[in-house]
This record gives C-alpha cells, structure tokens and sequence, in this order.
C-alpha cells in the first residue's frame, strides 16, 4: 500500500507540477512577486497532497525563533522535501542553490524570475562575492534566504562538511543565522521513490548573532543543527515503534 501510494503521488506530483509551470508562463512576464505567488500556492498543493495520499504531514517547532522580517535560514538537508516546504514557512523566500540547477527547463526559468541565488561552485573567491552581494540586496527587500549548509542531502544520521558559503555571509553580512533541524530523510529518503506515513517535525533553533568568528560559527552552526538533527531523527524511530505519540500537524 505504502508503494501504491508513493507511485500515485508521484505521478500526481510531476503532473500538475508541469502543467502548473506551462500555465503560468505568462506570470514570468510579470513580478517576481507574482512568481513568487506562484510557487507558495504550488507548495500548498503538494504538501497538501503528500498529506491526503501519502499521510506524510509536518509539525513545526521553535516558530518563535523564525523572526518576521529579513533573516539567513540556515538548514539541514535530507531530503527534496525541504526544497520546497520553506516557500510555505519562510516570508519571501530565496533559495541559494547551485548553478546548474538553473539550467533545468521551466524550473529554472521560474526560480530565475522568483530570484534565487545560483552559485557557482567552481567560481571561488568571486562566486562567494556574488553570493554575499545577491543576499544582502535580498534581504534588503525584506526577504528570508534559505541555504542548505551542507550544498546536498545527506541521510539521517549522517553529516557532510559544512560549506564555506554560510561562513562567508554570516561574516560579511552580520545578521543572525537562525538554524534549522528536521528529520524529512526518514519519510522521504535522499532519491528514494518511496514516501512513507508520518510526520516530518522543521524544528528552528535559537539565532546565532554576530560576532563569532568565522571558524566558531561553523562549529557552533553545526553543533546545534547536528544535535537537534540527531534527536529529532530519534524521536520519529520512537515514535514509530510506539514509544510515543505523534505531534499534531501545525501550519
């Protein structure tokens, strides 16, 4: 049943998210606020989907940590799950992502439009520049940057090395990064077909402000991802067994 029901998500999932894209073509002559619009209603649909068909949910905890206004979200990455579910948390978000991803067809021309931050990894120093240069005219407008510190997913359980990227905008920048666990790679693993029954917990922790060096951000960023990570994924394996309940879904 478990596989019936991934095979029906995704086939629903591919489906209306191209004919979702070639309908609103013609958006991508407007704002990239429009588009914007856009993906937020396309994110709805497929967690609202992966919800009914699935029964894959999500709770979020930690809200009072995500401030209202322009901030640097820095999270765990498991999963394509979490791709997209910050179009939903976050306020005005942009993604940094890495630059082939914008030559993908119809993706890439609506994350162009809704201006997200490709990176070139094989740019160096002046890719880096780039970088720091978009996020800040970003968060100048008042928008949230989502970065995956890591650059790729990773399983649960598992930690890749940090990125100098976040580095290099919690430095120049000095805003608070305000860091992000979750526990998405155990419902719907790094390129598995299968999405299973659950619910996924987004978990934001405590901001770390300006200040530190370079060198004790990076510790202290992955310090407080890795450890919530870690006991989140702990938690769901309980929860699964029957140790404990599940949390309610919280929008």
């Amino acid at each position: 049943m478990t596989a019936l029901r991934a095979t029906l998500f995704n086939v629903l999932f591919f489906t209306l998210t191209a004919l979702i894209a070639l309908a609103g073509l013609p958006i991508l002559v407007l704002s990239g606020r429009a588009t914007r619009r856009i993906a937020n209603l396309w994110a709805r649909l497929m967690l609202r989907l992966l919800a009914l068909i699935v029964g894959l949910d999500y709770q979020v905890r930690g809200r009072e940590h995500l401030p209202d206004g322009p901030a640097i979200l820095a999270s765990k990455h498991q999963s394509a799950w979490d791709t997209f579910v910050f179009l939903v948390l976050a306020r005005e978000p942009v993604y940094v992502v890495k630059r082939e991803l914008l030559w993908i067809p119809l993706y890439g021309w609506y994350a162009r439009r809704a201006g997200t931050i490709a990176v070139d990894r094989a740019g160096g120093p002046a890719a880096l520049k780039d970088m720091v240069r978009r996020t800040q005219a970003a968060l100048d407008g008042g928008r949230q940057v989502v970065i995956f510190p890591e650059g790729t997913r990773s399983a649960p359980g598992r930690r890749l090395p940090y990125h100098p990227g976040v580095a290099a905008l919690y430095g120049q920048l000095s805003v608070p990064v305000v860091p992000v666990a979750l526990n998405s790679g155990l419902f719907w693993g790094r390129r598995s077909f299968i999405k299973r029954p659950g619910v996924i917990t987004v978990e934001f922790l405590p901001a770390i402000e300006p200040g530190l060096s370079r060198e004790d951000f990076v510790a202290e960023l992955e310090r407080r991802i890795e450890t919530a990570a870690t006991r989140l994924k702990e938690e769901a394996e309980a929860a699964c067994q029957g140790a404990s309940p599940r949390g309610p879904s919280v929008r």
